[in-house]
């Protein structure tokens, strides 16, 4: 098999294979890689020897090896060896496919088990506490929900096994033992060399360990090739097995954990469902003593800004430029100000918005001056067809939804359209942009801002968007409950805030952006020096 060619060879996704606008590793663009986990699909299915493997340890485990040579010799000619030794994987599935040909495997099966001590009671009994399991006929018990002492075991037994390597590689090696033991197994002599003393040698066992852990994957898709339904009733009882936990046990916050180090059944197991965590109150932050000054110094530079304007010489006959400018400079100003009275609000997940918009009206602003001054005209006519549009979605509505206000708020939107009332002369334009449709991406690179477009703009856009890894690093957390699989649950905790180097960043951007406005339109210097004649004083003032 060959890789793709990398179609990038520079930039931060060199080495990667393009796709019209998606960009994949060479193995990726194989198409042939098929991530699989583990733990949510499988490790339900391997649920025995897991609850053996902790109940016994890792070395007694390895029983499990001479329950697999018994079972197949008193088994012998009544199948063919390799299906015998498939049945004997460590799967309770496997078990079933194994007893449903064969009617006196189980018995087998599970006399060989309980003589060799691989069904102690309270594995028994933590088999038994899941309905419409596999291989039901293996704990000979009818379903009882369980105990604590049932999800202690069940705890321990799931942690262990994904926090060491080493387990879990010997628990997926029993296939691997079952197939050997009946004569069928078959691989390159550097593995079998490998394996030959396996667990047992310790020098060998961290790559042994790994050797068989990618074998194991192997084998199930090589088995899922050869029969795409293999693995259907594995994934059926993965739902079953982890919807039962979702019924049984609660879900567990770090929050919960962090002041007491409890035993791992109490930490992971988290007792019964329907404990409601304490309610947390949305915090009153006050603004930091070093932030106090930030927003009075964002109004004072928005109303210089305004100053400079007003009082100097303005192009009255041709305004849309210096409208526009006046417009989209107040519109973040205000952003601005508003939320650094929020110091709630000063961190990447609640102030995204901020940085998105100080960025996008940059990138707005360096582009139109570039191009031929309609660009101004078109922006505002742009948005007054979307007024229009909007005015005529709302009259679709049924009048029955009309609430209060509703006729007022169709009329703002038709004044704000600047069309006429007798003339319907006003163009709705539903491409992307004002600027026949090209993305502010398009517009950045053609004004030089590609690199502030890629480095501000685009992990604020994520968090504004609601792109999946903002959503999780920012509203959710990891059930600590083991017997839940990992899932991430919705935090209940809420962002600190109160960022004062982020905050004066914006500010910073906030002035900077002024300046360049006011370079544009080409503001008269002298009212613009003087605007801001306060802001030397103050710098003045701190330096000295």
């Amino acid at each position: 098999m060959s890789f793709p060619r990398p179609t990038e060879k520079a930039g931060p996704l060199a080495g990667h294979v393009r796709k019209g606008r998606t960009y994949r590793s060479p193995i990726v663009a194989t198409g042939l890689l098929d991530l699989g986990d583990w733990v949510r699909d499988d490790l339900p299915d391997l649920l025995w020897p897991v609850l053996v493997f902790s109940e016994l340890g890792t070395a007694e485990g390895i029983r499990f090896t001479r329950w697999q040579r018994r079972v197949q010799e008193q088994l012998t000619g009544e199948a063919e060896p390799q299906f015998i030794a498939e049945g004997l994987d460590g799967r309770l599935t496997s078990l079933d496919r194994l007893a449903l040909r064969l009617p006196g495997a189980a018995a087998t099966a599970r006399s060989v088990a309980v003589e060799l001590g691989l069904l102690p009671e309270l594995v028994t009994r933590t088999l038994a506490s899941y309905p419409s399991r596999p291989a039901e006929w293996l704990a000979d018990q009818e379903f009882t929900p369980p105990t604590e002492d049932v999800l202690g075991l069940l705890a321990r037994s799931v942690l262990e096994v994904v926090r060491d390597g080493h387990r879990e590689a010997v628990i997926k090696c029993l296939p691997v033992w079952s197939e050997v033991q009946a004569g069928t197994f078959s691989t390159s002599a550097e593995t079998i060399e490998l394996l030959r003393s396996y667990p047992n040698d310790e020098a060998n066992r961290a790559k042994a360990d790994s050797v068989v852990r990618a074998m194991w994957g192997a084998r199930k898709e090589a088995l899922s090739l050869h029969d795409e339904g293999r693995f259907d009733q594995a994934v059926r009882w993965a739902k079953v097995f982890w919807g039962a936990n979702s019924m049984t046990s609660r879900c567990r916050r770090k929050r919960e954990l962090e002041s007491v180090e409890p035993a791992v059944e109490d930490a992971v197991a988290g007792g019964s469902p329907g404990g409601t965590p304490d309610d947390e109150s949305m915090p009153t932050t006050q603004a930091p003593e070093e932030g106090e000054h930030l927003r009075r110094l964002a109004m004072d530079l928005l109303s210089s800004y305004v100053e400079a304007l007003e009082t100097a010489p303005a192009r009255l006959h041709d305004p849309e430029r210096q409208e526009v400018h006046a417009g989209l400079v107040a519109r973040v100003g205000r952003d601005v100000i508003a939320v650094l009275g929020a110091p709630d609000l000063w961190c990447l997940e609640h102030g995204a918005h901020i940085g998105r918009t100080l960025v996008e009206v940059r990138i707005y602003l360096q582009w139109m001056a570039r191009q031929d001054p309609t660009i101004y005209r078109a922006y505002q006519d742009y948005g007054a067809g979307k007024a229009k549009l909007y005015a005529q979605i709302m009259k679709e509505l049924p009048p029955d939804t009309h609430l209060s206000g509703f006729a007022d708020a169709v009329a703002e939107l038709e004044k704000l359209s600047h069309n006429d009332d007798v003339i319907d002369h006003r163009i709705v334009d539903t491409r992307d942009s004002f600027a026949g449709g090209k993305s502010i991406r398009s517009m950045a690179e053609e004004c030089g801002l590609i690199d502030l477009y890629r480095q501000a703009y685009y992990i604020s856009s994520g968090v504004a968007h609601s792109e999946w890894w903002s959503v999780e690093t920012h509203a959710m957390e990891r059930c600590l409950n083991i017997l839940h699989g990992g899932h991430l649950i919705p935090s209940l905790g809420l962002n600190a805030g109160s960022d004062v180097q982020l905050a004066s960043s914006w500010v910073d951007q906030l002035y900077s952006l002024m300046m360049i406005s006011l370079e544009i339109i080409e503001t008269d210097k002298t009212a613009v020096s003087k605007a801001f004649e306060w802001l030397k004083s103050e710098q003045t003032t701190e330096t000295g």
